[in-house]
């Protein structure tokens, strides 16, 4: 048995995911600390609870990558999500996280090509994400996958607004 797996998150990952998901977003975004408007919307959004739901009413919108069965790294697909530049619906990468130490081993490619062909098979051709536009290393990283920018989106969070890169990618 490998020690790196893939599959659908599972209703005991909910907190698990929880921490994963506060510590990636805590890393990647938390460059002046974590202020309050930041712990507002990482403690609701990143709930326990909050991730128990989209588990229990999408099992498919969370695919989660296992090492050694923990949880390491995730992918957030929203199937009927809509382009804030187009306006046309297209299913949405709303998350690609992976735990810093695992970083550069593969894990985030792996995921998103589990995301895009979930895409694929329910017979999309095209897929969607944003990404803060500061974070270079994610948006090279899109870039060498065939992701291009085509324009930019805001991102409020509740007093400050934050520059978001719209991409997309025709998937073959």
């Amino acid at each position: 048995m490998s020690l790196l797996t893939f599959g659908k998150a599972r209703k005991e990952d909910a907190l698990r995911l929880s921490i994963l998901f506060n510590t990636v977003y805590i890393d990647t975004y938390g460059l002046e600390g974590v202020s309050f408007e930041f712990t507002n919307f990482i403690s609701n959004r990143f709930s326990a609870e909050n991730i128990s739901r989209i588990i229990e009413s999408n099992p498919d919108q969370l695919i989660i990558a296992y090492y050694k069965d923990n949880p390491i790294g995730a992918a957030e697909v929203i199937m009927e999500s809509t382009c804030p530049i187009r306006k046309i619906a297209l299913p949405e990468l709303s998350k690609l996280y992976v735990l810093e130490r695992f970083i550069g081993q593969g894990i985030g490619y792996r995921l998103l090509k589990e995301a895009e062909q979930m895409v694929k098979s329910r017979g999309y051709s095209e897929f969607l994400l944003e990404v803060l536009a500061s974070n270079q290393r994610a948006v090279s990283f899109y870039e060498r996958q065939g992701y291009r920018a085509i324009g930019h989106a805001d991102f409020v969070m509740e007093v400050n607004t934050y520059d978001n890169l719209v991409m997309t990618k025709t998937l073959e």
